[in-house]
Parts: C-alpha cells; sequence; structure tokens
C-alpha cells in the first residue's frame, strides 16, 4: 500500500518589514509638542525666577529707603529733629508730635510704594522686550524645517520636480512631514517622466502612420489617369486624416503645455500678434472678414513657441466663427496693471454667458458636442487655457454686445 504523501508545509514568513520599527518607547520620542512644552515652560519659569528676583530687590530697596527717617534729639527740652519730616520741629506737644509723625511714616511709605512701582514696570517692561526677542528667535529655530519644506515646495511648483527636502534631525513630527513630502516628489518625478515618455512615443507612434497615409493619397491623386470616383474619395480621405493629424498635433501639444513652463526667454505678445494675424490674413480674405490691429510692446517671459500657438489659436478662432458677411476681427495689445494683454474681440453669433466656460473643454462646442464641424478639432481654446496655466497667466472670455466674444489672455510681465 503506497504511503499517503505529506501535505505540504507553508510557506514561510517574511522576515522582513518593511514599516519602521516602532521605538522600544514611544512615549519618549522628542516630537514637536513634547519640545515645545519644555522650550516654553522653561523660558516660563526662568522669566518668573528673574522677576521674583527683581522684586525682591526692588522691595530691599524701597523699603531702605522709606524708613530712612533719622530722628535727633538736642539740648534738654528733647527737640526732636529729621531730615526727611522736618515739619517735627514745630511740635509743641506730644499729642501733635505723635500725629506729626504717622503723617510722616504714610508720606515715607506711599514714596517707597510709588517707587517700587515704577521701578518694576521698568523691569517689566524690559523682561518683555527680552522675551519677544528670545521667543521669536526661538520661534524661528522650532520652525525653520517649516521654511525649508515651503522652499522646496516652491521650487517644486516650478517644475522642478528633482529636488528633495532631506531634512536631518531629531525624528519628530516635521522630520516625518518632510519624509512624507519627499516620497511623493519620488512617485510624481515618476508620474511625469512617464507621461513625458509617452507623450514623446505617442508623437512618433501616431505622426508616422498618418504622413504615410498622407503621401499615399497624394500619390494617388497626382494620378491623372485615375477615376473620378476615385478622385473624389481620395480628396475625402486626404481631408479626413488631415484633421486627424490636426487633432493628434492639439492633443500632444495640450499635453505639453499643462506643464509648468522651465526654459523661458523675452517674448513680444506684440510680435506673436502681427505674426499670427499674416498666417490668418488669407483665409480672413476669403471669408471676407476684416482683421484690426492696435499693438503696443508687452514682453512676458515664456515659450515663444506656445505663446505664437495661443496667439494663432485666438485669432484663427476669431475669424471662423464669424458673421457671413461685414465681419471683423481687432487684436490688441499692451501692458495693464503690471500685466502683458493679448485681447482678440470679432462679430459673430450671440453667445449666451452661461455657455462661456463649455468653451474651454476640450472637444466642446456651443450647445453641443463636437461631431463633425470642418472649422476644427475642438482643441484650439483648451491649449490656450493650458498655456495660460503653464505661464501663471489667465484666459477668459466675455459676451459682447451685438454678437461676438472678447478674449482676452494675460500673463505677468
Amino acid at each position: 500500500m503506497a504511503a499517503t504523501p505529506a501535505p505540504p508545509t507553508a510557506p514561510p514568513k517574511p522576515t522582513w518589514d518593511p514599516r519602521k520599527p516602532e521605538p522600544p518607547f514611544p512615549w519618549l520620542r522628542p516630537t514637536i509638542r513634547i519640545r515645545l512644552t519644555l522650550l516654553y515652560g522653561g523660558m516660563f519659569l526662568i522669566a518668573g525666577i528673574l522677576l521674583l528676583s527683581i522684586i525682591y530687590l526692588l522691595a530691599a530697596q524701597a523699603l531702605h529707603d522709606g524708613s530712612g527717617q533719622s530722628f535727633k534729639v538736642i539740648g534738654t527740652n528733647i527737640t526732636i529733629t529729621s531730615e526727611t519730616c522736618p515739619q517735627l520741629q514745630g511740635a509743641t506737644d506730644n499729642s501733635q508730635l505723635n500725629e506729626m509723625l504717622k503723617q510722616c511714616n504714610a508720606v515715607q511709605r506711599q514714596h517707597a510704594l510709588d517707587d517700587l512701582l515704577s521701578r518694576s514696570l521698568g523691569a517689566l517692561l524690559g523682561l518683555a522686550v527680552i522675551a519677544f526677542a528670545f521667543g521669536y528667535a526661538m520661534a524661528g529655530r522650532v520652525l525653520s524645517p517649516l521654511g525649508r519644506i515651503t522652499r522646496t515646495a516652491r521650487a517644486v511648483a516650478g517644475s522642478d520636480l528633482s529636488r528633495r527636502i532631506e531634512l536631518d534631525g531629531p525624528d519628530d513630527e516635521l522630520k516625518e512631514l518632510a519624509d512624507t513630502f519627499d516620497d511623493m516628489l519620488e512617485r510624481l518625478e515618476r508620474a511625469f517622466t512617464a507621461q513625458q515618455r509617452f507623450v514623446g512615443n505617442a508623437s512618433h507612434e501616431l505622426r508616422t502612420p498618418l504622413a504615410i497615409n498622407r503621401t499615399l493619397l497624394e500619390v494617388h491623386l497626382s494620378d491623372p489617369t485615375a477615376p473620378v470616383e476615385l478622385q473624389q474619395l481620395g480628396k475625402t480621405l486626404l481631408a479626413t486624416n488631415e484633421r486627424s493629424e490636426q487633432l493628434v498635433e492639439g492633443l500632444l501639444l495640450l499635453a505639453r503645455s499643462d506643464n509648468q513652463i522651465v526654459e523661458r526667454k523675452a517674448v513680444d505678445l506684440a510680435e506673436v500678434a502681427s505674426q499670427a494675424i499674416d498666417q490668418v490674413h488669407s483665409e480672413a480674405e476669403a471669408t471676407g472678414v476684416e482683421i484690426r490691429s492696435s499693438s503696443e510692446p508687452a514682453v512676458v517671459q515664456g515659450n515663444g513657441v506656445l505663446l505664437e500657438r495661443v496667439a494663432l489659436n485666438l485669432v484663427q478662432n476669431a475669424v471662423r466663427y464669424n458673421v457671413p458677411e461685414g465681419g471683423w476681427v481687432e487684436v490688441t495689445t499692451r501692458v495693464q496693471h503690471g500685466q502683458a494683454v493679448l485681447e482678440v474681440s470679432n462679430t459673430g453669433p450671440v453667445v449666451p454667458a452661461y455657455e462661456i466656460d463649455n468653451l474651454f473643454e476640450p472637444f466642446r462646442r456651443l450647445r453641443t458636442e463636437r461631431t463633425g464641424s470642418d472649422k476644427g478639432v475642438g482643441l484650439g481654446l483648451s491649449i490656450v487655457r493650458s498655456v495660460a496655466r503653464a505661464h501663471g497667466g489667465h484666459v477668459s472670455a466675455r459676451p459682447r454686445e451685438g454678437g461676438g466674444l472678447v478674449m482676452r489672455f494675460t500673463l505677468p510681465v
């Protein structure tokens, strides 16, 4: 009879624990709360000892000064004289003398109390100044790690994800916060690196087949012996392919412009707007739209390619979404309230104010989703908003009286 096989043994438990080991006495951990308690408690104790010592010395001095009344017996008639109470010399009997002595003691006592109060107030004021200065210095020392964390966060906000806090010192709440922040930055850097790698790969993988399709269609359309039906089909496919290329370029530009701009150069919005007008001029003439411009120098620090795309998108939209006859587009640049402004106004259909926000969403148009318009791919204003955010600026739109829109693109100078 065959032996029954032994049941499989359970796999050994891992001996390594990724979590941080617990200290033997967690309540002895030098936390910020304990350190602040010891610091402020010690400061209060020291200040109390100093104040008590000063008051004691002042009281002793005041009592010494207040009891400095001297009496002298002159002659056999027992004449009493005092430097601090000269009116005793005029006493004629014992009752009058006792009354004057009582008044002199009251005056001296009040003088001692007043002197003690004035000196105590002076000592308190001096201690308050010292306490505030010492407290300010100690608070800055305690909160210095927070300043380091804040400076690193600002550097990260400028797209420098390689920065780390690497806070040293006691294992307290601030070090725990800094370590957590460093871990978060590590994950964010990996995520952004993966995104940039994906955008680069997608840029190649998506553009290549579309470029091949366009080449094949153009070669086919150049054949004069091709049937008319195939010629028409080729033109339709070529227009569709061109639209797909625009969509891919818009998506890739939108992905790139969502990030903060690291390399900045001086760019004049007036020059950018002039180039955009030159590129759209032929399309405006074909549709009967007049373009007016009023440009003043408005130099900003940014990416010239992205800002050129912003101006081109705004002017193109203003030309394409216009009235059939007698339309116009006005482009102005200026510096206003410390900001460079690019403003594009146009005639066009009446736009409800509650639908303005939809214009900046990808693939969104007025009242309907983008389904089949030949005017664009629905990413123009989304790219404008992304570029504005990446440059620390703002873009807004408002309906114009009589129809059309006023697009306002602002960047800090």
